[in-house]
């Protein structure tokens, strides 16, 4: 149930705040006053494209925030999303600016899509436009596949499954289909790349090694003389290690004098053998070191066909060996071609065979359901003032199974008597399509779990004994859901447990839209105004009293209060 919202700096509403409470709420205003905005900050929780003109002129941004209080179902929906409520209570908000809007869930930024999947979680709004959609058949199919409930969901959903199977196998088996020159082409292909592979004896590991020898080969002659200008400096030829033997003879020959000289001796007689260690090593280096030009262009060659499979195959030995394995299945397979054809020939028919026997099940629940809808709506109908309405879900199935089955349907309605049912789109004018969505919606709110139902003047159209109709049917649909209606009509009006006023008020700051709940006074005299197409008079009050003692006494009479 929708409990707060704050609208701040969107269009007219500079700061607006309204408590809403179970039931019907209601609210009205004259044309213009800003009843479309509010509707509109709603519509932007559940994703509405935010435009920066819908800023608040000299402001630089604008913001809307929606608390709920979660029924079980609908927190542990939410919890399925990863949305934690704390003690049942979410919290939906979204900031606008000039280039972009942030969203958040009880304060954490989320994107935009998760925003909208946890509003729809929450709340339904039913525009004054929505109703044309009942004249789609996929809009048919689903008013019907919800009302049948969880065992057709669960067979609509195995439908799904098995179609995508289905056409998985189909395409799988389109793209195995080849003629015989395809096929000798494609074997032909395979057995020169699994060669070519095979021809070339991999081993793992053997292009690094590879690669460390030619840097050696290919450099040798530099690490030649590098090696050569080292050993001078450093060997026994005038070099450090003849200079540090001398250093060694000369202070050796005074620590007979001074007993602290014997360990810089030592530390000196250290070095000195380090260095013949070194030049001792310097030297195997550098007699193993022979450029052999063969080996050189052993290891170029060698190297040059690893890489040019490395292109071709993989980014490494191992990458190359495993497209070889997987070239030698695709080899595999063609060579038994026939028998994988008539394999997966098999398995596509077993599919489609599931497919229809589920498409079939999926038809019978849908039509024992459509048969209980169809008395529900007539019934739900009468209550809207059809009173010698019948309505028929007609069945036809489509050429091919589809992931919703096979079932084409079409709603048919005949509102007067003699007439012949006809679908929708051909008979229903703009207000009888909004009475049937409203029927609807009544039959379906017992079965819906969104806890919240906002309607935008689904009224229009109507009037009269139809209005006070429709008005009786927003109520039932109360007892079972928080109603949110817009409307422009005082029977409707009567009927709230909640009524707020939408106004508008021009002030040395601009126009500034303000909505406040109506205490019983002034919901008198709100109905009057509606009753008096704007003139409040003393007849117009005195039929507003009437009138909302008759639509308490009816709700009382009905449950509804």
């Amino acid at each position: 149930m929708l409990l707060n919202l704050h609208v701040r700096n969107l269009a007219l509403i500079e700061d607006a705040e309204v408590d809403f409470g179970p039931g019907l709420n209601i609210l009205t205003g004259e044309t213009g006053a800003g009843k479309s905005i509010l509707l509109g900050s709603v519509q932007l929780i559940l994703g509405a494209k935010a435009k920066k003109e819908l800023i608040r002129q000299g402001k630089d941004s604008a913001g809307v925030e929606l608390l709920f209080q979660t029924e079980d179902a609908t927190a542990s929906a939410l919890e399925a999303m990863g949305i934690q409520t704390e003690d049942g209570q979410v919290i939906l908000s979204r900031k606008i600016m000039d280039t972009r809007s942030i969203c958040r869930i009880n304060g954490e930024t989320c994107p935009i899509g998760k925003l909208k999947e946890a509003a729809r979680c929450l709340l339904d709004i039913h525009g004054q436009h929505e109703h044309q959609s009942l004249l789609y058949e996929n809009r048919q199919l689903g008013i019907l596949d919800s009302y049948a409930g969880k065992t057709d969901l669960q067979a609509l959903g195995m439908v799904r499954n098995t179609y995508r199977e289905y056409k998985r196998l189909q395409e799988e088996l389109e793209s195995f289909d080849m003629d015989e020159t395809q096929r000798a082409r494609e074997i032909s292909f395979l057995e020169f790349e699994i060669g070519e592979i095979d021809e070339a004896r991999l081993n793992p590991g053997e292009d690094e090694e590879l690669e460390k020898r030619f840097r050696k080969l290919e450099n040798a002659r530099k690490i030649a003389e590098v090696l050569q200008e080292v050993s001078r400096c450093a060997g026994n030829d005038e070099g450090a290690g003849d200079l540090l033997g001398n250093a060694v003879r000369e202070l050796s020959r005074v620590t007979r004098y001074d007993e602290e000289l014997s360990g810089l001796l030592e530390m000196l007689e250290s070095a000195s053998a380090l260095l013949d260690d070194f030049n001792r090593s310097l030297s195997s280096y550098t007699d193993d070191l022979v450029f052999d030009e063969e080996e050189f262009y052993e290891t170029e060659q060698r190297l040059t066909k690893i890489n040019n499979l490395k292109l071709k195959y993989g980014g490494s030995i191992p990458e190359i060996l495993s497209y070889r394995e997987r070239q030698e299945e695709k080899l595999e397979a063609l060579r038994q071609y026939e028998d994988n054809l008539e394999q997966k020939k098999r398995l596509l028919e077993k599919a489609r065979q599931e497919l229809e026997k589920q498409c079939a099940s999926l038809s019978e629940i849908r039509k024992e359901a459509a048969g209980r809808l169809k008395t529900a709506v007539c019934e739900g109908l009468k209550d809207l003032n059809f009173l010698d309405n019948r309505f028929e879900i007609r069945f036809r199935s489509g050429e091919e199974c589809t992931e919703n089955g096979w079932d084409r349907i079409s709603f048919e309605i005949a509102t007067n008597p003699g007439e012949k049912e006809r679908p929708l789109k051909d008979v229903a004018s703009g207000g009888e399509l909004s009475r049937i969505m409203l029927a609807l919606k009544a039959i379906l709110a017992s079965k819906d779990e969104t806890e919240t139902l906002i309607f935008d003047e689904i009224d229009t159209g109507i009037s009269g004994r139809t209005a006070g109709k429709v008005a009786e049917k927003m109520a039932e649909i109360g007892r079972h859901r928080q109603v949110i209606a817009i409307t422009h009509l005082p029977q409707i009006a009567a009927m709230a447990d909640r009524h707020f006023e939408i106004e508008k008020h021009v002030g040395p700051e601009g126009t500034v839209t303000q909505i406040h709940p109506l205490d019983a006074d002034g919901v008198i005299a709100e109905l009057a105004r509606l009753l008096g197409g704007g003139d409040a008079n003393e007849a117009a009050m005195m039929n507003a009293r009437e009138m909302k003692q008759e639509a308490d006494g009816r709700k009382k009479r009905s449950g509804s209060v």
